[in-house]
């Protein structure tokens, strides 16, 4: 809300009558206000944080979170963004009508959306899925641990 009013002060400003820019500090005081009480919960969450990844991981495993690296797989044998999208999205509807996972998938069912899908599809998984965004930022394993590390020595530091 706060920046939506500071954005539209500033649109309907004249090219050089500022006094108007007085109208941002009640909002721009007020977000500073959440953002610290904000940053205070946060950090203690960070510093207490356990994932439990076995129970995560199930719960992952539970929907079609990889239905975008299975249209990956389909652009990488040479189809399509659009295309494979298109495929994948069938696989996925197919799949959910049945009460079925990805894994639990006959290599007939796969083929019977796409010729392209080889016996190498059942290596699209969880743990390949994450592993593939090994980038700052990213899911892979060794990323979020080293953002965990910086979280938390961030929080330590500002506690200390």
């Amino acid at each position: 809300g706060n920046l939506l009013a500071m954005l539209t002060v500033m649109k309907a400003l004249p090219l050089s009558y500022n006094r108007d820019m007085q109208e941002d500090k009640e909002g721009f005081f007020d977000t500073v206000d959440t953002l610290l009480s904000t940053l205070e919960v946060f950090a203690g969450m960070v510093a207490t944080l356990q994932v439990k990844g076995e129970k995560t991981r199930r719960a992952a495993e539970e929907g079609y979170i990889l239905a975008t690296d299975l249209a990956d797989y389909l652009v990488g044998k040479g189809v399509p963004f659009r295309e494979a999208h298109s495929i994948v999205g069938g696989l996925v509807q197919y799949a959910a009508e049945r009460g079925k996972t990805f894994k639990d998938l006959s290599l007939s069912e796969y083929k019977s959306f796409s010729p392209l899908f080889e016996e190498d599809v059942y290596s699209v998984t969880l743990a390949s899925s994450l592993g593939e965004r090994n980038v700052p930022g990213g899911t892979a394993p060794g990323q979020v641990a080293q953002q965990l590390a910086r979280a938390r020595k961030i929080v330590q530091g500002k506690d200390g």
